[in-house]
């Protein structure tokens, strides 16, 4: 029996050359839900905008500072560029002053190259670190001289170590203090032995917590050394409080003066403390007139030495007691903190201004409450054994890329969470133009013409 011939023809007409021409249900469906939906969504941008509606074309919600803007796009975006409306720096500073950064600088950025809007409720003052590395990456003056340095290409590389630590920056306070013996262990204190702790003495914030070595005393404005910028973070809490004797100090070390008088000197200039003192003296005297003729105690003296003559008059005794207070206050008390000179027929000495440091990064920002759960010796660690006034425990530039570093799981370590970029020290006042009543229906923000 002969085979079957199976030839290329023959299997070739079994394949149906239409197959493509074909509608089959699939394809079908998808075709006319391809048409619905794009039907739908005409129908829908052709409502928005007969609505007068902006929300399709919005690149996203805007920060809460400008959330009084709303919808109304055309409020900031009023130039027109090939391919919409742009924001001009006319339009930013129609409400607000952004001072230049520095009179060095070759150019100055458009604010909306730095200050980013539409990314929803962040902080428009956190600016990325591409906006700074632009120029501090290789930075370029208008004169040679550079007061920082030249190349930083971000926190965790090539930032310079802090310039007090950098330039061996003495401390240019002038009380003499040990933080050493004030941390060691049973330090005898105003009611018995003690374990003195940072918190004692330093705080940014009370919080209406009693003081343990001192009493309250009235809040005064620290000023930090800058002006801070519109918005920021920052506040009167974020840097320490300069430590103050009556406030932290006092219950230990009491300036008292005389057995006789049981309040203690005030913590004054030397003329006001010798006021008070003869001032005290002379109402005890008055009030115990008996003990004018009575020979001075001696008892317990080392050395001993040979009573003098009893005073005549209560103005020869007030003279002798304050003699012997002043050679108890400037020889022993004031002298345990301050370094007092003597000037020629001056029985007052002058004390030097106590020049304590609130701020040691001048052009950086730090928040002690943000840092509060970090505890103080961690980042402080020399002062565990600091025995100099001059020492300066700030920590280093490694203790802070501890936790702030790229990556992650880390802290922010961008440029913007340390560093402002605008002087605010130059900064303008702004006039304001709009009434409440037109803040609603607010025109273009570049055309101030209109705004009445």
């Amino acid at each position: 029996m002969a085979g079957r011939t199976r030839t290329t023809k023959k299997l070739a007409q079994r394949i149906d050359r239409n197959y493509f021409k074909n509608r089959f249900a699939i394809a079908r469906w998808r075709q006319y839900l391809s048409l619905a939906l794009t039907a739908a969504g005409l129908i829908w941008l052709g409502a928005q905008a007969l609505a007068n509606r902006q929300t399709p074309y919005s690149s996203g919600p805007i920060a809460v500072p400008h959330a009084f803007i709303g919808n109304k796009c055309n409020s900031c975006h009023a130039v027109n560029t090939s391919f919409g409306k742009s924001v001009t720096d006319q339009a930013c500073s129609a409400c607000h002053s952004g001072p230049v950064h520095q009179k060095e600088q070759t150019f100055q950025p458009a604010c909306a190259e730095c200050h980013l809007e539409h990314r929803g409720a962040t902080r428009l003052a956190q600016t990325s670190d591409k906006a700074c590395t632009a120029c501090h990456g290789d930075l370029k003056t208008k004169s040679v001289t550079f007061h920082v340095a030249a190349k930083i290409k971000g926190f965790d590389s090539s930032h310079p170590e802090f310039t007090p630590l950098r330039t061996k920056q003495p401390d240019p306070g002038t009380i003499k203090f040990n933080h050493q013996m004030h941390l060691k262990k049973d330090l005898r204190g105003a009611t018995g032995n003690v374990q003195m702790k940072c918190d004692d003495c330093h705080r940014s914030n009370t919080f209406a917590r009693p003081w343990p070595y001192g009493q309250p005393v009235e809040a005064k404005l620290v000023d930090t050394g800058v002006l801070r910028a519109p918005h920021s973070r920052l506040s009167n809490r974020s840097y320490m409080e300069p430590v103050e004797y009556n406030r932290n100090c006092s219950a230990c070390h009491t300036l008292m003066f005389d057995k006789r008088i049981k309040e203690p000197a005030p913590h004054t200039e030397p003329a006001r403390v010798r006021a008070f003192v003869i001032g005290k003296l002379q109402e005890y005297i008055a009030a115990h007139t008996s003990e004018i003729g009575l020979p001075e105690e001696t008892e317990g003296r080392i050395p001993p030495r040979v009573p003098p003559v009893p005073a005549k008059n209560a103005a020869e005794w007030v003279q002798r007691r304050v003699a012997q207070a002043e050679t108890l206050l400037w020889g022993k008390t004031c002298k345990e903190c301050h370094s007092l000179g003597f000037a020629a027929g001056d029985n007052t000495p002058p004390v030097p201004k106590a020049n304590l440091t609130t701020r040691w990064l001048k052009h950086g920002n730090f928040d002690h409450p943000a840092h509060q759960m970090v505890v103080c010796s961690s980042c402080h660690k020399q002062a565990a054994t600091s025995m100099l006034t001059s020492d300066v425990l700030l920590p280093g530039i490694k203790v802070c890329q501890t936790c702030h570093h790229s990556g992650d799981e880390a802290a922010s370590s961008t440029c913007s969470e340390c560093h402002q970029y605008h002087d605010w020290t130059k900064e303008e006042f702004v006039e304001p133009k709009l009434t409440a009543a037109r803040v609603f229906h607010l025109p273009s923000l570049t055309d101030v013409s209109k705004w009445q």
